[in-house]
C-alpha cells in the first residue's frame, strides 16, 4: 500500500509540473502573438492617423483639403488601405487577449472585445468617408455637376466626418483599455502597476476626447499632458507582450500532490 502511495505520489509530482509548464508555454505563445497584432496595431494605426490624416486635412479651408487630396491622391489610398488593416489588426488583437485572459472574468473580457468591435466599426467607416472624398476630389463630374465650390465643400463635409469620426472613436480605443487593465490587474500574469496605467489610460483618453468637442482651444492645451499614460501604457503592454509574454504563475504542486495522495 506505501508503494502505490509513492508511486502516486511520484506520478503527480512529475505530471504536475509538466502540465504547469505545458499552460505556461501556451500562453506565452498567446500573449506574443497578441503583442505581434498589437504592435501592428501601432504602425499601421500610427501612419494612418498620425501622418496620412494630418497632411491631408486643414480646418477650414476646403480649396486646400481638396487639393491636398488630389495631390497626394496615391498617399490617401494607401492610409485607407491602412485604416482597414489597423482595424483588422485590433480586432485580432483583442480576440488574442480574449482568449489569454477570459479565464479571469468572462463578462469583463467580452466588454473589452464588445468595445473593439465598436472601434473598429467606426475605424472602418471613416475610411469609407475618406476614400469617397478622394473620389469626389478626383473625379471631374463632381466638379461639373456643383461647380469647383461645391466639389470642394463635399470633399471638406467627408473628410470631416472622417476627422470627427476618428475623435469619437477614441471614446473606445480608452473604454477598451480599462477592462484589459482589470483582467491584467487581477490575472497575476502582469505587473499590477501596468494595469493600474491602463485604466488611468482610459480617464485620459475621455478627457481629451470631451474636452476636444467642448472646448478645442483647452483641448490644445491639455493634449500634450493626457497622451502620457495612453502613451507609457500601450507601449509597457506591447513591449511585455513581446518581450516577456506573461508571468508564470506559481502553483502549489506539492501540496497539490499531498492532497491528492490522501484521498
Amino acid at each position: 500500500m506505501a508503494l502505490v502511495q509513492t508511486t502516486v505520489a511520484t506520478g503527480i509530482s512529475v505530471t504536475q509540473p509538466r502540465a504547469q509548464e505545458t499552460i505556461a508555454s501556451s500562453r506565452k505563445r498567446v500573449a506574443r502573438l497578441a503583442g505581434v497584432f498589437y504592435l501592428l496595431v501601432g504602425i499601421f494605426g500610427g501612419f494612418a492617423e498620425g501622418f496620412v490624416d494630418p497632411k491631408m486635412y486643414v480646418a477650414g479651408d476646403a480649396p486646400a483639403t481638396a487639393a491636398n487630396l488630389v495631390a497626394n491622391s496615391a498617399l490617401v489610398r494607401i492610409g485607407v488601405v491602412a485604416h482597414l488593416v489597423d482595424g483588422t489588426f485590433f480586432a485580432l488583437t483583442a480576440l488574442t487577449l480574449y482568449v489569454l485572459l477570459e479565464h479571469v472574468h468572462k463578462s469583463v473580457a467580452r466588454a473589452m472585445l464588445v468595445f473593439v468591435v465598436i472601434a473598429v466599426g467606426i475605424i472602418s467607416l471613416n475610411a469609407v468617408f475618406q476614400f469617397q472624398a478622394l473620389r469626389v476630389a478626383t473625379d471631374g463630374s463632381y466638379v461639373t455637376a456643383f461647380g469647383a465650390a461645391g466639389s470642394d465643400a463635399i470633399v471638406m463635409i467627408l473628410i470631416e466626418i472622417q476627422h470627427y469620426g476618428t475623435l469619437a472613436a477614441q471614446v473606445f480605443f480608452g473604454l477598451w483599455l480599462a477592462p484589459l487593465g482589470y483582467l491584467a490587474y487581477k490575472s497575476g500574469l502582469f505587473p499590477r502597476a501596468l494595469g493600474v496605467i491602463l485604466v488611468v489610460a482610459t480617464v485620459s483618453y475621455l478627457v481629451d476626447l470631451l474636452a476636444a468637442f467642448s472646448s478645442p482651444e483647452l483641448a490644445k492645451q491639455i493634449h500634450p499632458l493626457l497622451i502620457i499614460a495612453p502613451a507609457i501604457a500601450e507601449v509597457w503592454m506591447v513591449l511585455y507582450l513581446l518581450a516577456i509574454g506573461v508571468r508564470t504563475p506559481r502553483a502549489p504542486i506539492a501540496a497539490l500532490g499531498r492532497t491528492t495522495v490522501a484521498r
